[in-house]
């Protein structure tokens, strides 16, 4: 793969690095085993038929589960870029207030950590509000967009028109939490769009919302003929504002093959306990005595006290 990494951002010293994960599953994030089942479908399709060409986009990255998952499809001379502020300031103060309650946690380091467990590079790391993206992005340029940053309605309807301009023909747009209780701010804006903006819905899932700014159908008749049959998830066709959509949902599919950790994990290392030693019996009343007048007596003597004990005992 031929792509543009930047250098991972260094942090001080007292700092301790966080542990790299020893497997996809340690990865923290939200990412579940329908959709990561839904990304391998059309990503591989993408690779197969090389209907849509293009790079890869995420707006969003928290940990990197997705991320990590998404550069397994990556071409030769294909880009991979993330945005997310990560651990910047954020721009508004409603933003700020968002990124300090839903992500506490997350660092650039972190992403960082997590991603080069899998991958020997980094994709292309833009830290800075997604509203960055028209200028920083190629327009024209993605085959495939995945948008799981702000929750806030005025940053998504920026982040929707950011991935109209970045799409390339034929290009997959997915949007996470389109329907959560916790964010309509992100439903307002992508039904929105889908009423009113020209963004075709292909199909959804229970958590994310697969989508195109070109003719759904070439998508839709072809997921259809892979999702006949096919055990672990169930379908069924919908029409909204006058046009077909796919929903799917979970009956027990398993997750595709996770990447690998580059490196074989850790053995734990084994703890050898030394035996106890058991302490020495205690000596039998009189023995010690006994013991010395052995040594250092001689026989007559040493037989005349232990009659006249004996007497006394």
């Amino acid at each position: 793969m031929s792509h543009v990494s930047q250098a991972p951002v260094t942090t001080p010293d007292t700092e301790p690095a966080p542990p790299a994960p020893r497997s996809f599953d340690e990865v923290k994030g939200w990412f579940s085993a329908y959709d990561q089942v839904l990304f391998d479908w059309f990503l591989t399709r993408q690779n197969d038929t090389g209907e849509a060409k293009g790079d890869l986009l995420e707006l969003g990255a928290f940990m990197g589960k997705s991320a990590i998952f998404l550069a397994k499809y990556l071409r030769e001379g294909e880009e991979f870029t993330v945005v997310d502020l990560f651990d910047s300031p954020a721009p508004d103060g409603d933003n700020l207030e968002e990124v300090r309650d839903s992500y506490p946690t997350l660092t650039r380091r972190g992403f960082e950590t997590n991603y080069l467990a899998f991958h020997e590079e980094l994709p292309t790391v833009i830290q800075a509000p997604t509203s960055v993206v028209p200028d920083r992005v190629r327009h024209g340029s993605c085959r495939f967009v995945h948008i799981d940053a702000s929750h806030l309605h005025e940053h998504v309807v920026t982040d929707i028109a950011s991935s109209k301009a970045v799409a390339a023909p034929g290009a997959v747009v997915v949007f996470d939490d389109y329907r959560s209780e916790h964010c309509p701010g992100v439903a307002a804006a992508v039904w929105e769009a889908v009423a009113v903006g020209g963004l075709r819905v292909i199909a959804v899932s229970a958590s994310k919302l697969y989508a195109t700014w070109d003719d759904p159908e070439p998508h839709q008749k072809a997921l259809l003929g892979w999702l006949d049959g096919r055990a672990g998830l169930w379908h069924g066709v919908d029409t909204v504002c006058g046009r077909p959509l796919v929903r799917i949902g979970d009956h027990g599919v398993a997750a595709p093959s996770a990447p690998e950790p580059l490196h074989a994990p850790a053995e734990p290392a084994v703890v050898v306990t030394p035996p106890v030693a058991k302490p020495a019996p205690r000596p039998a009343p009189g023995a010690a005595w006994r013991a010395v007048a052995k040594d250092v007596l001689p026989p007559v003597l040493t037989r005349a006290i232990v009659t006249a004990r004996r007497r006394r005992g």
